[in-house]
């Protein structure tokens, strides 16, 4: 029994590790990491991509969502495939346009700083979780244990939901009022 216990933890162990890899490397190219020096306009066009790829993802989320409460477990897994493909995707995007960019100032003053803030910080301690919290979903889905995925998918699917949406209106909010 106590074998069958680590064996089932290691995946566990694997996403924890992979995930604080994951964290600690956004860390130190958004607040360390001295920009490189890009060529071409490619990069400036990213922070709107980025939004379009969480828009994707919360359009596959709450697909899928609605899919799997109509018992449509094919359509269900392709959505949240989906959603975990234009994630992944967001995170490359990001990587790059941290890389060359670094991180973006909010200059603007007033109350509009205060609602900035309040959902760029919100969003960004609901993701440090959603990385491992993403990643054990799938694992439980994909070796077919429903009970544990359906446990992970209670508390994954609305942080992935706000963190998607919040990305989108950190973006709005950035190209509208930070002139």
């Amino acid at each position: 029994m106590l074998q069958e216990t680590n064996s089932s933890q290691k995946p566990y162990i694997v996403i924890a590790t992979l995930s604080s890899i994951v964290i600690g490397f956004l860390v130190w190219l958004i607040y360390f990491k001295t920009p490189a020096a890009a060529s071409g306009e490619w990069v400036a066009s990213l922070p709107a991509l980025n939004a379009l790829l969480n828009s994707v993802c919360f359009v596959f989320l709450v697909s899928g969502y609605f899919l799997i409460k109509m018992n449509k477990k094919a359509a269900h897994i392709m959505c949240m495939l989906l959603a975990t493909i234009s994630s992944f995707l967001f995170v490359v995007s990001y990587i790059l346009y941290h890389h060359f960019h670094g991180d973006t100032k909010f200059l603007a003053t007033g109350t509009i700083r205060y609602v900035y803030f309040s959902i760029l910080i919100s969003h960004i301690v609901l993701s440090i979780p959603l990385v491992p919290l993403v990643l054990s979903t799938l694992w439980n889905a994909f070796k077919k244990n429903y009970s544990a995925h359906k446990k992970f998918a209670r508390i994954t699917f609305p942080i992935w939901i706000y963190v998607s949406i919040t990305g989108v209106l950190i973006f709005l909010i950035l190209n509208n009022f930070n002139l």
